[in-house]
C-alpha cells in the first residue's frame, strides 16, 4: 500500500536529518581524515540516503541504522517521527479490528426509515387511508428502524445458524398489532427463528420460530421493494407473518420448495388449537424470469367468545371449522439490465361471519392482482409504476367492501453509498367513500405525495 503524499513528508524528513546526524557524528570521529576518505564517506551516506527515500516512496518500512552507526535521536526530533523511522507505517503490522471481525459469521445490519406525507384531502385526523405504514399525513413520520442480527447456516463451517430482526416505528404497530403476545417484547420483534441445514443432498435448511411470510411481491422494508408506500395486497390480502417451522430444499438454481406448520395469520400465540399448513414452489427457468406459487391453509378464527380477541368473532361454525385458503403468486421478467416487470395475484376465501339472524354465513371471499414497472436509468436513478386492483365483497379484510384501486408513481435516487430517497406520486380510489376529507366528509379518492429517506449500513462491507 502506498503512503499518502502528505504523510511521507515528514518521514523523509525525519530520515534526511538522521542521516546529517550520523555523517556529522561520523565524521567527527575522524581525526585528520584524507580527502579520499572524506569523498568516500560522503558517497556512502548519500547512497544511503537514496535507498530511504526509495523506500519511502515505495511504503516499505525504512530499517534501523547499524548498530555500531546508530545515533541518538535529538530532542527536537518529534517522536512519531522518530517511531516512523525506526519501525515503518505500522508497529506490528496488525490492522485494528472492526465490528465485523470481532462478529465473526454474524453480520448486524439495519436502516432507519423515515418519511414526509402530503394529503390533498387535508384529513382531520392526519391520516392517509390505505398506507397503513406511512399513515401520517402533512408532517413528518418514522415508518420504521429496524436491527438485524443474522448467521445463515454453513455445510463448510457450522450447520446450525439464526436470525434476529427487531423493529421499532409505525410499521411494527401495524405487523404486530393483531397479536396478543405482540403488547409485550414480541411488539418489537419482526422476526427471530434458528435453522439447521440437514445434510440431506443439497441440504435441507429448517427454520423454527418467527418469520415473515413467503406470501406478496413485496415485504416489510421500503429500501427491499419498488415503491415506498405497500400496495393494498401487501395490506389486505395477505398476512405479515407466522410463527412454527418452515423446511426449504433448493434441487438446482431452477427449482426450489418450502413446506409450513405454523400457528396462523399474524400470531405467536394461537386463538384456536388448528393449524396452518403451506407450500411454495419456487422456479426460475431463466435468469430473465421467475416465478413463485404459495398456498396456505388452516382456520384462523378464534374457537369461542371466550378466546376472541376483542373486536373479533369466534368461529361461528364450531371450533377449527372454517378453515382460510389463499393462493398468491409471483411472477418477475427482466428483459434487460435496466427494465424489469413484476405482476401478483392473491385469492383467499373461506372465512365464516355472523349474519343478522346469527347464522354463520357462506364462506368470504377476497382477490386483487397488482402489476409493476421499474426503469433504472442509471445505478442511482430509477422509476417504478404501480397499478392493482383489489376486491373484497364481503367487506371482511377492510370492513366497508367494495372494490379498491390505486396508482402510484416512485422516482428513486440514490444520495449516496448508504442512503436511499424516494419521492413519490399515489393516487388511490375505492367504490364505496372510505377517504377522509376535512373533518366529516367520506371521499371516494385522495391524492397523497410522499417522499422517503432510508440509511442503511452493514457490517458486511467491512469484512
Amino acid at each position: 500500500m502506498h503512503l499518502p503524499t502528505l504523510s511521507r513528508a515528514p518521514l523523509l524528513f525525519a530520515a534526511t536529518l538522521s542521516v546529517a546526524v550520523l555523517a556529522a557524528i561520523t565524521l567527527s570521529a575522524q581525526t585528520s581524515p584524507t580527502n579520499d576518505e572524506l569523498k568516500q564517506k560522503i558517497e556512502s551516506l548519500e547512497k544511503q540516503l537514496a535507498d530511504v527515500k526509495a523506500q519511502l516512496q515505495t511504503g516499505q518500512a525504512v530499517p534501523a541504522p547499524p548498530a555500531s552507526t546508530a545515533s541518538t535521536p535529538t530532542p527536537s526530533q518529534p517522536a512519531a517521527a522518530q517511531n516512523a523511522v525506526a519501525q515503518g507505517p505500522s508497529a506490528s503490522g496488525t490492522p485494528a479490528p472492526t465490528v465485523g471481525s470481532l462478529l465473526g459469521p454474524t453480520t448486524l445490519s439495519g436502516f432507519i426509515d423515515t418519511y414526509y406525507n402530503y394529503n390533498s384531502n387535508q384529513p382531520a385526523n392526519l391520516k392517509a387511508g390505505n398506507q397503513l405504514f406511512n399513515p401520517y399525513a402533512n408532517q413528518f413520520g418514522l415508518n420504521l428502524i429496524e436491527l438485524i442480527l443474522d448467521k445463515p447456516p454453513d455445510p463448510n463451517a457450522s450447520r446450525t445458524g439464526y436470525h434476529v430482526g427487531l423493529g421499532f416505528g409505525q410499521a411494527m404497530n401495524v405487523v404486530n398489532g393483531s397479536d396478543p403476545a405482540g403488547l409485550g417484547f414480541a411488539q418489537y420483534l419482526k422476526e427471530a427463528y434458528f435453522s439447521y441445514l440437514a445434510p440431506a443432498g443439497k441440504g435441507l435448511q429448517i427454520d423454527v420460530g418467527k418469520f415473515v411470510t413467503p406470501n406478496g411481491a413485496e415485504v416489510i422494508e421500503s429500501k427491499d421493494n419498488w415503491n415506498y408506500s405497500r400496495s393494498l395486497l401487501f395490506y389486505y390480502a395477505i398476512p405479515y407473518f407466522h410463527y412454527g417451522a418452515r423446511a426449504k430444499y433448493i434441487f438446482s438454481d431452477k427449482y426450489s420448495l418450502t413446506g409450513y406448520l405454523v400457528n396462523g395469520w399474524n400470531n405467536i400465540v394461537a386463538t384456536n388449537s388448528g393449524k396452518t399448513y403451506g407450500l411454495s414452489f419456487g422456479w426460475n427457468p431463466s435468469k430473465k424470469v421467475g416465478f413463485s406459487e404459495n398456498f396456505m391453509i388452516g382456520p384462523q378464527l378464534p374457537a369461542s367468545r371466550f378466546t376472541a380477541p376483542a373486536g373479533t368473532l369466534p368461529d361461528p361454525g364450531g371450533s377449527n371449522s372454517s378453515w382460510r385458503q389463499l393462493w398468491d403468486t409471483v411472477v418477475t421478467y427482466s428483459p434487460s439490465s435496466k427494465l424489469s416487470l413484476m405482476v401478483n395475484g392473491d385469492y383467499g376465501r373461506g372465512d365464516r361471519v355472523l349474519t343478522a339472524l346469527l347464522m354463520p354465513s357462506p364462506p368470504v371471499s377476497w382477490y386483487g392482482a397488482a402489476g409493476y414497472v421499474k426503469y433504472a436509468f442509471t445505478s442511482k436513478y430509477s422509476l417504478a409504476t404501480r397499478y392493482e386492483y383489489f376486491a373484497d365483497p364481503d367487506g371482511f379484510q377492510t370492513a366497508v367492501g367494495g372494490h379498491f384501486q390505486e396508482g402510484t408513481f416512485t422516482f428513486e435516487r440514490d444520495l449516496a453509498s448508504h442512503i436511499i430517497s424516494r419521492l413519490e406520486y399515489r393516487h388511490d380510489f375505492s367504490s364505496q367513500p372510505f377517504f377522509l376529507k376535512g373533518a366529516n366528509t367520506l371521499e371516494k379518492s385522495q391524492n397523497t405525495v410522499t417522499g422517503g429517506l432510508v440509511f442503511t449500513f452493514t457490517t458486511a462491507e467491512a469484512k
